[in-house]
């Protein structure tokens, strides 16, 4: 089973119009016939809202003012998700009936919150996590938790009342997008259990979208898994990025980690951009990719980065 820890399908289908079920929309790579062919069973399906400063970056007029109006958002996409069958998972007794009878061309998911500004205080968290929400990344951009992307900052106040909450609630820290100094602020407050679903090697692309090194060692001591991203600006400076790229990072990060173990896949495929900005030109090319790293990595630790790694994060970490 090969595990994608990143997917803006909900987001894709409410604002763009590119629907989960049937085939991918034209130019693009994601949908449920495509992730099945591939071989994916599990992914994290996301909750992304876009504020409304992200306008004219984004070209979308699908955006919110308001933590309201991100509440709002963000709930029409789980009832997507429930419209059109994806099955959630919810707790490690759910997960592990789901992994001993998968079959390929099934699929199932996790949701993941991308920045937090739908969660409208954090008392209203526990309304969250009933609907099936279990992994909370606080912030996009900057949001009224954190600081973020080409946004620089800290947790605020409310962040840090958030972060009491999730731990309270059993939620999963995804510190993909935090600012540095909320990454910073993160390590020294949390300690339930922490990912990256979708942040590449600062090393070998420059800016803060991507993680340090010693994040990356710090995340692999906690005992998480930091997903590498098939998104071209996130696995190169220049040029049509490969899957020879996506290798480059799984092994920068390994060797950050300390080792194949705590590496996955986030792909972050469709995530507002189209086909030409990804590593590869179909999801089956996950077969190649597989082929790729088994080059540098045992057989084990290939099954372990394209699935398995995932499986055993989230089998410790979810709520019994």
């Amino acid at each position: 089973m090969i595990v994608d820890a990143h997917l803006d399908i909900g987001w894709n289908a409410i604002a763009e119009g590119r629907g989960f079920l049937g085939e991918p929309a034209r130019g693009y790579l994601v949908s449920r016939s495509s992730l099945e062919r591939a071989g994916v069973g599990l992914i994290f399906a996301t909750l992304y809202t876009a504020p409304g400063r992200a306008r004219r970056s984004m070209r979308t007029r699908f955006v919110y003012e308001t933590a309201h109006e991100a509440n709002l958002m963000a709930t029409a996409q789980v009832n997507y998700y429930q419209t059109c069958g994806l099955r959630l998972i919810r707790t490690r007794r759910e997960l592990d009936a789901y992994v001993r009878g998968w079959r390929r061309g099934q699929v199932a998911a996790l949701l993941l919150m991308e920045g937090a500004d739908p969660i409208e205080t954090p008392a209203q968290l526990g309304g969250w996590t009933d609907r099936g929400l279990r992994i909370v990344g606080p912030a996009w951009g900057r949001t009224r938790y954190s600081g973020g992307t080409h946004a620089p900052g800290g947790l605020t106040v409310l962040g840090i009342q958030l972060l009491k909450a999730m731990r309270r609630q059993k939620v999963i820290l995804d510190i993909s997008h935090m600012a540095e100094q909320a990454v910073a602020d993160a390590f020294e407050l949390w300690r339930g259990p922490i990912m990256s679903s979708h942040s590449n090697a600062r090393d070998l692309v420059p800016g803060d979208r991507q993680i340090t090194d010693a994040t990356a060692a710090e995340i692999a001591r906690r005992g998480g898994i930091l997903g590498v991203s098939f998104y071209q600006h996130h696995l190169r400076i220049k040029g049509k990025a490969t899957l020879d790229d996506v290798v480059k990072h799984a092994r920068h990060l390994a060797n950050a980690a300390g080792g194949p173990e705590h590496v996955g896949i986030g792909t972050d495929l469709d995530g507002g951009f189209d086909a030409k900005y990804a590593a590869m030109r179909d999801t089956r090319d996950l077969a190649t990719l597989q082929r790729k790293l088994r080059r540098h990595f045992s057989a084990a630790q290939v099954e372990g980065i394209m699935g398995t790694n995932w499986l055993r994060f989230l089998s410790d970490s979810l709520p019994a």
